[in-house]
């Protein structure tokens, strides 16, 4: 009898020191599994807003789309992370994005499951009856220049279109916002009551090179348990002086990656080679154009923002990819005009050229810069290729 109570105190030791303290997201069944012995040695409270704090993470904390790749990202953030640290993640993450919730709060988030029970409990806060979305809009932030943001709040309503009364529900509330087609940025909260303040967007945070028209429209999404609400608004105007406009680019005048054939503006006379013995190559196709006209037509294209045919009248290493030349905060796309005031060719062989242009730069934010620079061209099968760039003091 000793003997066999001995056998079930050990077993009974060994199932206690088998239950995880901390999460195991090595597969979905051991995320639940470990998730399920953290939740288990925590009072009734605890275990609540510790599954209020995981939904907070998987709706709001990882980027992914569909439940079942949120519940794999949010395994990779939380693995091998205890309750504490969860929970602290969890208010992080809950400031940043403007939800009223706090690990220190009461429930306030009704029975949260992450891994996906979206049937209506008898209780359930989140089965909020309603018969459609509306959306309010207003500006604000008016000092004098015009708006600097605009404020989205979405209403549950009624057949009659009034908003309906609803408390302690945690309605995962999208907003997508767009410009032509484009979409421009994607925000997400939780609208708890009838009290939800909405989004605010500033316009600061669009870039202004991505707004059509002066305007924005923008969906927004509230997802209940029995069907999940969608509405847009098409066309509301900003204010393109509060607009993002990225700085105008920099260009070291100090750091030049010139190409071996292009021509030094200080000695534009090229070496010769006497050695009798040097083999001399077939000369390349001579260019008919002046290199002058592949200059100017170069500032035209950027002066008028066709910038693929800009790139592609270039082979300068120093400028990279076309993702990099026509990057709109540190490329040529953040020019909004060049005003050419003089080119001219400084010396020109079968195979190289020197070219000075003198010009003025304006930005997409309204500032003007005069610019001396000197291109390098090369002879790329009988075309005039820019090849180096060097501004001038």
């Amino acid at each position: 009898m000793k003997k066999f109570s001995l056998l079930l105190m050990f077993s009974l030791l060994l199932f206690t020191s088998c239950k995880k303290d901390s999460v195991d997201a090595t597969t979905t069944q051991t995320l639940q599994s470990s998730i399920n012995d953290m939740a288990s040695s925590l009072t009734t409270i605890k275990q609540i807003k510790f599954n209020e704090a995981l939904y907070i993470l998987k709706t709001f904390g990882v980027e992914a789309e569909g439940d079942v790749n949120e519940l794999k990202a949010l395994g990779q953030l939380i693995n091998g992370k205890k309750v504490p640290e969860i929970l602290a993640m969890a208010d992080e993450v809950a400031q940043k994005n403007g939800i009223e919730w706090a690990s220190t709060a009461p429930p306030s988030l009704g029975e949260m499951n992450i891994f996906g029970d979206e049937k209506a409990k008898e209780s359930d806060p989140n089965d909020v009856r309603a018969s459609s979305l509306s959306i309010l809009t207003r500006l604000g932030g008016d000092e004098g220049n015009g708006p600097t943001s605009i404020q989205i709040v979405p209403r549950l309503v009624d057949n009659a279109g009034n908003p309906i009364a609803f408390t302690g529900a945690a309605l995962e509330t999208t907003l997508e916002v767009f410009s032509n087609g484009v979409k421009l940025s994607t925000a997400k909260n939780l609208m708890q009551d009838n009290n939800f303040k909405g989004f605010s967007v500033k316009f600061s945070s669009l870039l202004a090179s991505k707004i059509f028209d002066n305007k924005i429209d923008v969906t927004v999404s509230v997802k209940t348990t029995a069907k999940t609400f969608k509405m847009s608004k098409i066309g509301l105007d900003v204010n393109p002086s509060a607009l993002k406009v990225p700085e105008a680019p920099k260009t070291d005048s100090t750091m030049v990656i010139q190409d071996p054939a292009a021509i030094d503006p200080s000695n534009p006379v090229p070496p010769t080679t006497t050695d009798p013995t040097v083999t001399t190559p077939a000369q390349p196709k001579q260019p008919t154009a002046d290199p002058k006209a592949t200059v100017n037509k170069f500032l035209s294209n950027v002066s008028s923002q066709n910038l693929k045919a800009a790139f592609d009248a270039s082979s300068n290493p120093s400028w990279g990819s076309y993702e990099s030349f026509s990057n709109p905060t540190s490329g040529f796309g953040a020019i909004k005009n060049v005003s050419v005031k003089n080119v001219t060719t400084n010396a020109s062989t079968a195979n190289s050229s020197s070219v000075s242009a003198t010009y003025d730069v304006t930005d997409k934010n309204g500032r003007t810069t005069s610019l001396k620079a000197t291109f390098g061209l090369k002879n790329v099968n009988g075309e005039w290729k820019i090849s180096s760039y060097k501004i001038n003091p």
